[in-house]
């Protein structure tokens, strides 16, 4: 299909489509093989306490224990995924300080297009803790720029 600048409906018709939310589950990766850096395992510390954070906001998303994110230099993991949205890849977590910003994270995630959280919607935490944001499988504009 060609997709030049002369098939794309205006901003006018685009403005009434529906926004287009990541779907449903969104999915929270924890790391339960992470080490301290004095090699004290603390990835399913993490993996509670994000669980918890996640069951006190009452966020409806799948929690899931993984043996490897490979971030191994930057204890403890954390991926929020969705099948039609970006996937965040975070390091440096404390599960202290860490499971809040997940959990606030996950809330925005949900309510932005393409799981896409603004800047300024991250926790501290997760601002330095960033390691990687990877666009949706799905979406692939030609530009390479983010969708608006």
């Amino acid at each position: 299909m060609d997709r030049t600048a002369s098939t794309l409906p205006d901003d006018s018709v685009v403005t009434g489509l529906p926004r287009p939310l990541p779907s449903t589950p969104v999915i929270v990766s924890v790391c339960v093989n992470c080490k301290s850096s004095e090699g004290a395992v603390v990835g399913p510390a993490m993996l509670e306490a994000v669980t918890a954070a996640l069951d006190k906001r009452d966020v409806a998303v799948m929690v899931r224990p993984v043996q490897c994110l490979s971030v191994c230099k930057r204890p403890t993991t954390v991926a929020v995924t969705s099948q039609d949205g970006y996937t965040f890849l975070f390091g440096d977590l404390l599960p202290e300080t860490g499971s809040d910003a997940v959990a606030s994270f996950v809330q925005s995630y949900q309510a932005s297009d393409y799981g896409l959280v603004p800047w300024r919607e991250r926790a501290d935490a997760l601002r330095k803790g960033m390691v990687a944001r990877v666009p949706p499988l799905r979406w692939s504009p030609e530009d390479g720029r983010a969708p608006k």
